[in-house]
């Protein structure tokens, strides 16, 4: 029985192997994809710099935008679709950097009843990669006893029971695999997809966040700005179940309090906040209105470090 160690000849050969291959699969990508957009810049020869071109980005993300896009047979769908199925994990990077716009042109267009094939086989690639990844498992965290004084002391036995135990909070419950897109489940799913992204955010241009924060003030408000125009035209408001809104705090709470230090982005992230916050009012919905503002609570905390008081420290003066 023989086995390969890090550091050995074998290990090394695999490991060159699968470089030369992920650097031919992100080649042939990038030819793919040279059909598709006006101009490809010759420093994109690789998967990170895919990622984080600004001229293909932008390029792609007006492509998005098209009045026409997402259709079953829009060449760009067809791209970002067979990218993600890439075994180069650096090439799912540059498909899941434009999952804000794609989910968030898919949402905002479903009112319209026009054919969104595209924009649906890319959504439920994500949703079956997450499930195949998830093998049937939930994510969730564990949270303190609040049944307990604090979370230094452990409460008697005598008052514990089953439900004080299983200290779990289950943030995605476990998902069912899904072929087809339906009304039922369409918000299930495109929430898995900023899941996914969620998972990956710190490797996200700031690009692709400012995108996320635009369209989530767009789902909140119905407001959209037109480009190269001072005016904005109103859209029909969207539902945005828990499924959904869950997966879009988590997502602007990184670009609220996350270390990034783009001022544009934590402005974005806020406005957005303060929308959603203003439509979970509107539609009083408890639930919602207990998250958003929390993070704004939170927001306001970052801002201010008076307000963040740690309340398990001893004030020493009171002692004296």
């Amino acid at each position: 029985m023989s086995s390969s160690h890090p550091g050995s000849p074998s290990a090394t050969a695999t490991s060159s192997s699968s470089a030369s291959s992920f650097s031919s699969k992100a080649h042939s990508c990038i030819q793919a994809l040279s059909s598709i957009l006006s101009t490809v810049p010759s420093s994109v020869s690789s998967s990170s710099s895919l990622l984080h071109d600004p001229t293909v980005s932008s390029q792609i993300s007006t492509l998005l935008r098209d009045p026409d896009s997402g259709s079953g047979d829009n060449n760009l769908c067809r791209w970002l679709y067979d990218t993600f199925h890439s075994p180069d994990p650096e090439l799912k990077l540059v498909v899941l950097r434009f999952v804000p716009i794609v989910a968030g042109i898919y949402l905002s267009r479903i009112a319209l009843r026009k054919s969104l094939a595209g924009f649906e086989a890319i959504l439920l690639a994500l949703y079956a990669h997450e499930t195949t990844a998830r093998d049937g498992q939930p994510i969730s965290v564990n949270v303190p006893d609040l049944t307990q004084p604090s979370i230094y002391h452990e409460a008697k036995s005598s008052v514990k029971t089953q439900a004080t135990e299983l200290n779990l909070a289950v943030i995605s419950p476990t998902l069912e695999p899904h072929g087809t897109m339906r009304s039922s489940r369409r918000a299930r799913i495109v929430g898995v997809a900023l899941e996914l992204y969620y998972s990956k955010i710190s490797q996200m241009p700031v690009s692709s966040k400012l995108e996320f924060c635009e369209f989530c003030d767009i789902w909140a408000t119905g407001i959209q700005n037109k480009p190269s125009s001072s005016s904005s035209s109103k859209q029909k408001t969207i539902l945005l179940p828990w499924e959904l809104l869950q997966p879009s705090l988590r997502i602007l709470g990184h670009c609220l309090l996350g270390a990034h230090k783009s001022k544009k982005l934590y402005e974005a992230a806020s406005i957005a906040t303060k929308s959603l916050y203003e439509r979970s009012l509107h539609d009083i919905d408890a639930k919602a209105i207990l998250a958003t503002s929390s993070l704004l609570r939170l927001e306001k905390m970052a801002l201010d470090p008076k307000l963040n008081v740690d309340h398990t420290e001893i004030d020493m003066s009171l002692a004296l």
